[in-house]
């Protein structure tokens, strides 16, 4: 209960955050300290030398194009190369990074609509060309066109060029979701030559970022060098290079922070939690977030388009024993449809944990249990500890299930199409009604809306909500979603994870959002 209550406070209230348990860390999230072992101890960092920081996930990105893929994977890495006109500071709210200067000008209808926009002067792409208002035009309209990110372009009507800085994004009507979908990954601004010459951005990830892609080498790491024309002098890495390791194994990752091969891990296996908290030459890092995990099941397949059983199948999961099985604690049972936190949310109406209730949704359903096929598809140890819990959980109520694993680029690619009965997953943004337009709207089915939800009423509120400026009105309205979600349960809600990182002791400035970000420019080793 004290997690779930802190929870609310961070993410309810105020967005401000903290570290729930930082090894060898002070109370600003910045690593490091009187305990810290000294620099040339390999354990303690760096692993290679004091330019470089190695760092370890689990997820292989998809893709280094920006408008190629809506996974979280791509989006680390994105933030390397690339630039957006507005991103998130560290309580989540848009502030301008590419744009200098926006004023909103008022439409023919009297309507906020019209945002003029001036970018910084001096801003250089890694190809040593000039950015211009020419790019961000060719990009934004660039976006529309890509099935992955298209979502975060729909509030804009159209963009024009006033001079080589300045630029207007006309909206339909007043936006309350636009300065947060400039923040996403896929409208990043990339170089309209290239955009126009039908570059490969997978290949040739060329944007105006700190870093600059050096080499990927599939399945092993990616490598990056600091961009020396980046046009953030007082944003620019002091870490000279960047390498990219991909680990999918929990214990692996871990094994290798301890011995010193890698310096940073983006998602700690939360098994290792205990023995990494006990060792001084290691910070450990753990904040409440707003990333929404689930059991998704496909609409469109019988029996998992009749409510009943979608209700069934959530009222049979013991999330209590999910949370302790999958994270070792490290989060709270999710309690809606929506993320817990965000404007909006409700848990009326919210199908939780009750095995009684189960089986009564199943007589009302009426079919024969067995009949019922289910293939609960996982992309790491995490998500497939997960569904081991339910899958025993579903032998209660007479629904045998089987298990499945991939790689993430296989997973994000099977699961929009539409090819699967169930699998883990999970979405990760900063606001309701990108949430809502991400995983719930109609537009989305064959890309981030993976229960291929299609409500008439659903994606009319969602397109209200984000038109609507006014607060208070914009809650009631995400509100009256978030209950129609509830009714209708097209997923089951598992849990809020906290993020959960750790690296050398010695690295420092280290800071991790409720959204999952993390700022590598300021990182530095200590002397």
């Amino acid at each position: 209960m004290k997690k779930k209550v802190l929870l609310l406070v961070v993410l309810i209230l105020s967005l401000s955050l903290a570290f729930m348990g930082c090894s060898g860390s002070d109370d600003s999230g910045n690593t490091g300290g009187d305990t810290a072992a000294a620099t040339d101890n390999v354990k303690a960092g760096p692993a290679i030398d004091k330019d470089t920081v190695v760092i370890a996930t689990a997820d292989e990105t998809p893709s280094l194009s920006a408008a190629g893929h809506n996974a979280v994977a791509g989006d680390y890495v994105n933030q390397l190369t690339y630039n957006g006109l507005f991103r998130l500071d560290n309580d989540l709210n848009p502030i301008p990074d590419l744009v200098e200067s926006y004023v909103v000008e008022k439409d023919e209808n009297g309507e906020d609509s019209i945002w003029v926009m001036t970018l910084h002067e001096g801003i250089k792409f890694h190809d040593g060309t000039d950015m211009t208002s020419d790019d961000v035009v060719a990009t934004l309209f660039d976006v529309k066109e890509k099935p992955e990110v298209r979502t975060y372009t729909n509030s804009v009507v159209n963009v024009e060029k006033v001079d080589d800085l300045t630029f207007k994004i006309f909206t339909d009507g007043a936006s309350s979701a636009l300065l947060y979908d400039l923040c996403h990954h896929g409208n990043y601004i990339r170089p309209s030559e290239l955009i126009e010459s039908g570059n490969d951005f997978n290949a040739n990830p060329i944007g105006s970022g700190p870093y600059k892609f050096v080499e990927w080498t599939r399945g092993e790491q990616i490598t990056f060098e600091a961009f020396a024309d980046y046009f953030d002098k007082d944003r620019a890495p002091s870490i000279k290079n960047i390498v990219w390791k991909i680990i999918p194994e929990g214990a692996s990752r871990t094994i290798a922070l301890e011995s010193g091969e890698i310096d940073y891990i983006i998602e700690l296996d939360s098994t290792s939690l205990a023995s990494l908290k006990a060792n001084e030459n290691v910070a450990v890092m753990e904040i409440p977030s707003v990333s929404h995990s689930w059991l998704t099941v496909n609409n469109e397949v019988v029996p998992f388009d009749n409510v009943n059983v979608r209700k069934a199948i959530s009222s049979a999961i013991n999330r209590a024993d999910v949370i302790t099985v999958a994270l070792n604690d490290a989060g709270i049972a999710a309690t809606g449809q929506t993320p817990e936190g965000l404007l909006g949310f409700s848990a009326e109406g919210f199908d939780n944990y009750d095995l009684e209730a189960a089986k009564a949704y199943m007589a009302e359903w009426g079919g024969d249990p067995s009949t019922i096929t289910l293939e609960i598809i996982c992309s790491n140890d995490t998500k497939r500890r997960a569904a081991e819990v339910i899958q025993a959980n579903l032998k209660e109520i007479g629904i045998e299930t089987t298990l499945a694993t991939m790689d993430l680029a296989t997973y994000l690619s099977e699961t929009a199409a539409g090819n699967f009965t169930g699998f883990i997953g999970g979405y990760t943004t900063n606001d309701m009604v990108s949430f809502l337009k991400g995983v719930y709207h109609s537009e989305n089915i064959n890309a981030s809306n993976k229960t291929r939800t299609a409500n008439d009423e659903l994606d009319a509120l969602i397109e209200e909500a984000s038109k609507t400026v006014d607060q208070e009105a914009r809650r009631a309205i995400l509100e009256k979603a978030s209950k129609i979600l509830n009714a209708e349960a097209y997923q089951m809600p598992l849990y809020q994870s906290y993020r959960v990182s750790a690296h050398k002791a010695n690295l420092e400035n280290t800071f991790i959002t409720a959204g999952g970000s993390f700022r590598v420019t300021e990182w530095s080793w200590k002397e």
